[in-house]
């Protein structure tokens, strides 16, 4: 692996293992973006936390790596509607509204990221 792909891979397990301490770390801001129609937010906010760390620790290791970026690429699939409403309410409150935006199309790119380790 080169040097870039390397730092890359670190940075993406970083990012989606702390992603996932978060969800324990700072539950309410999570809960507040989970759409209405999801049942038992609280349960479904600690399940995403676990595979965020999961996956994260996974891809650091080169027989569970591909595994982990498929895992990666659905998880950023189920968890876009939540984005979604985030942006819906954000642009109803007034507040965050660019940023939850752009958010949206990212997600394209993190699965183009995912992607590069599968």
């Amino acid at each position: 692996m080169l040097p870039f792909e390397q730092t890359s891979l670190y940075i993406m397990a970083a990012l989606y293992f702390f992603a996932g301490i978060c969800h324990f770390w700072k539950p309410k801001i999570f809960l507040s973006i989970t759409p209405k129609w999801v049942p038992k937010p609280a349960i479904v906010n600690i399940i995403v936390g676990i595979v965020e760390i999961v996956l994260g620790i996974a891809l650091l290791f080169e027989t569970t790596r591909s595994y982990a970026a498929i895992g990666i690429i659905a998880l950023l699939v189920l968890v876009f509607p939540a984005n979604i409403y985030h942006f819906q309410k954000a642009r109803r409150k007034g507040k965050f509204v660019i940023p939850t935006l752009i958010r949206l199309p990212m997600q394209l790119l993190f699965i183009f990221w995912a992607y590069t380790f599968v």
